[in-house]
């Protein structure tokens, strides 16, 4: 590395300084501080690697002196500012971000990063270099046509070492090719910004090594079987969650990849007979009989994370019975150093391979961690919530369309279901079709509802393909929502246990919403029947709620909210202009409380948004703001909304006008039957 020729373009001394430190085991770096001086160093000599500060890295700056021979790395502190810089340059330049190294493993990154870019711009090197070298495939023709000519006037030892030179000209030329399999390999993985990106470029890695299929492992674990390896792609196939079980291998198993963890060590073999590692899952789930298997382990550090296996070597069509070569062995291990530096920048271990959502695991430990940061800080504790959604019909939809179609659905579903929620909120895939929500900031069942519903409502609304084969011409997604309980001394000993369980409550409300009919037994109206799937359902821990509404789970519906006002609804009719698109439309009242009221809409309104209102009391308009808590046709044949609306921020003086305005009508029937003003 001592050869390499580095760059380092920055204007903060104490970043220099740091840098030229860290440099000095790789070779010593040039440094200026500014973009010119880069262009004119990079004029006069072949530069391998260029460190910028993030600063002065624009492409604009920086591309027209330098080529794709040149790797560019990138410092700061500003990642997301760094990347759209690097979007700014061409593909076929390497460029990387590296943040500014504080601690000792941040420098350990960062010196891994640049032996990386620095081999990187050597090979761009040499491959140039031997490009201009290499003869053309006419020439390697014209040649073997001349040796045809003169075999009749020398010897066939003069024939046969032009033969040899011949050949060795030809696997040069193999070579090179597979040399450029190796660096498109390397891009595709360095450029992976998400875990399904990085799976993609499998097939690539088993086109290069001419194996039959190829299998990629991360190190997974749950309470009930450990740590085991967990196939993201098995024999080229991508795997849904509930294939996993048949794949996966104990790592205490007599199992080939189970070994390679175990061990540290590749595998590497041909000869099957009575070896006592051809597990079950070789022999029942390959779509080929093994006949050789190379199986290498994804190291981080000292710690294996995952194992890249690659089954039946190639070669003229058919399957070597020499298996796999040494060289094929050099090769994969090299690639799985480059995956391992990617699966770490992705943080394989924490997301879900195929939505790049949180695992239940570490979904658990963030809320814990969540809620003890906001109990740390004195913050309302028991305002949290737990909703567990699932996919409505999703075999039906796997069952037409085929496995890869159903994980295309989940990646796409899983990116809206993220920009459904709030920043505090938490989302993870919790198996299969199964998404497990946290909400935070949630005083009621009531408000947790109305979020659980905005979620549903974006799905119902957004287009998926293929949608159109689903029951409804639809696809939709069922809720289950609950609160987490606030009795004393739950929160100070939370833990994953208890989280479970809540889960689990909200899974049986789920049930409730998907039609399993856990709270109310019996024969089924057909306006009932309609309403299966597609819906949110609460589960009701509170004892006094229960006894009030009948049920431990309750459908969510707009008569949800209106069950639980604190205040007498009285049945008057006055003059109310609420704001609507820029422009307030006036109405009647229909009922009116100190808590909200009900009006008549000529639209739908949005549930959970905040209006501005004018309530005309006694004459006089007086302003307030009001959340949109449901809003339903009036009848079947009506063209107007019934609209309920709570009052919000309410100031001492608009308040004081309602009541006086409520305490002067005269006593008449509340909306309940009871006798009220």
């Amino acid at each position: 590395m001592g050869e390499e020729k580095i760059f380092l373009l920055n204007e903060n001394p104490g970043q220099i300084t740091l840098f030229s430190s860290l440099l000095q085991d790789i070779g010593p770096a040039e440094i200026a501080g500014s973009p010119e001086k880069a262009v004119a160093f990079a004029a006069k000599t072949d530069l391998n690697v260029l460190i910028a500060d993030q600063s002065l890295a624009e492409a604009s700056r920086l591309k027209e002196a330098l080529t794709p021979k040149t790797s560019l790395l990138i410092t700061g502190n500003d990642e997301p500012a760094a990347r759209e810089i690097i979007k700014g340059w061409p593909a076929d330049f390497f460029i990387d971000f590296v943040p500014v190294p504080v601690t000792d493993k941040d420098k350990e990154r960062f010196l891994r990063a640049v032996k990386k870019a620095a081999e990187y711009s050597r090979l761009k090197y040499e491959l140039e270099k031997l490009s201009s070298q290499k003869p053309s495939s006419e020439r390697i023709k014209e040649v073997y046509s001349e040796i045809k000519e003169i075999k009749n006037f020398i010897s066939d030892n003069v024939v046969k070492e032009l033969e040899r030179r011949i050949a060795l000209q030809v696997r040069y030329l193999w070579f090179q090719r597979r040399k450029q399999k190796i660096e498109d390999i390397l891009r595709k993985i360095y450029m992976a910004n998400d875990v399904s990106s990085l799976l993609d470029m499998v097939s690539d890695i088993k086109e290069l090594i001419q194996a039959s299929g190829i299998t990629f492992y991360i190190i997974d674990k749950n309470e009930t079987l450990g740590k085991y390896l967990k196939p993201l792609v098995w024999d080229d196939a991508f795997l849904s969650q509930p294939e996993f079980s048949k794949y996966i291998a104990l790592l205490d198993s007599p199992d080939f990849a189970a070994q390679v963890v175990r061990l540290r060590e590749d595998i590497n073999i041909s000869n099957f007979a009575s070896d006592k590692r051809l597990s079950k899952r070789y022999i029942e789930h390959l779509k080929q009989p093994l006949r050789s298997i190379l199986c290498v382990p994804i190291m981080h550090e000292k710690e294996v994370i995952g194992v890249l296996e690659v089954y039946n070597k190639l070669h003229k069509g058919g399957v070597s019975k020499y298996g796999f070569t040494r060289e094929d062995e050099q090769v994969l291990r090299g690639l799985s150093e480059h995956i391992s530096l990617a699966m770490t920048k992705l943080n394989l271990i924490q997301y879900d391979a195929l939505t790049g959502l949180l695992r239940p695991d570490p979904f658990f430990e963030k809320v814990i961690q969540k809620i003890n940061s906001r109990s740390k800080r004195r913050q309302e504790i028991g305002s949290y919530a737990m909703v567990m959604g699932d996919v409505d019909w999703f075999k039906n939809y796997n069952d037409r369309h085929g496995h890869e179609a159903g994980n295309k659905l989940l990646r796409k579903l899983a990116a809206v279901l993220k920009t459904s929620i709030r920043e505090d909120d938490l989302l993870c895939r919790y198996g299969g079709e199964e998404f497990l929500f946290f909400l935070t900031g949630v005083n009621s069942l009531e408000e947790a509802c109305i979020l659980t519903e905005r979620i549903r409502k974006n799905i119902e609304e957004q287009y998926f393909e293929n949608e159109e084969s689903q029951p409804r011409s639809n696809l939709t997604m069922s809720f289950g929502v609950t609160l987490l309980p606030r009795k004393e001394g739950f929160f100070t000993s939370i833990d994953k246990y208890e989280l479970k369980k809540v889960a689990n409550e909200a899974d049986m409300a789920l049930a409730e919403a998907k039609g399993k009919r856990f709270a109310h037994p019996g024969p089924l109206t057909d306006e009932e029947r309609d309403l299966f799937k597609n819906k949110v359902c609460a589960y009701q821990r509170d004892f006094q709620d229960r006894e009030r509404k009948g049920a431990v789970i309750k459908p969510y519906r707009e008569e949800f909210f209106e069950e639980k006002r604190k205040f007498e609804r009285l049945y008057v009719s006055t003059l109310l202009l609420y704001g609507e698109n820029g422009h307030y439309r006036v109405t009647k009242t229909i009922n009116l409380s100190l808590g909200g009221v009900r009006i008549f809409s000529d639209t739908k309104l949005s549930l959970a948004k905040t209006i501005d209102l004018f309530l005309i009391l006694e004459n006089k308009a007086t302003p307030f703001k009001g959340a949109v808590i449901y809003s339903q046709r009036a009848g079947e044949e009506s063209s107007q909304y019934h609209t309920g609306i709570q009052f919000k921020e309410m100031a001492a003086k608009e308040r004081k006008a309602l009541e006086n305005y409520l305490s002067s009508l005269p006593l008449k029937e509340t909306a309940d039957g009871r006798a009220g003003r």
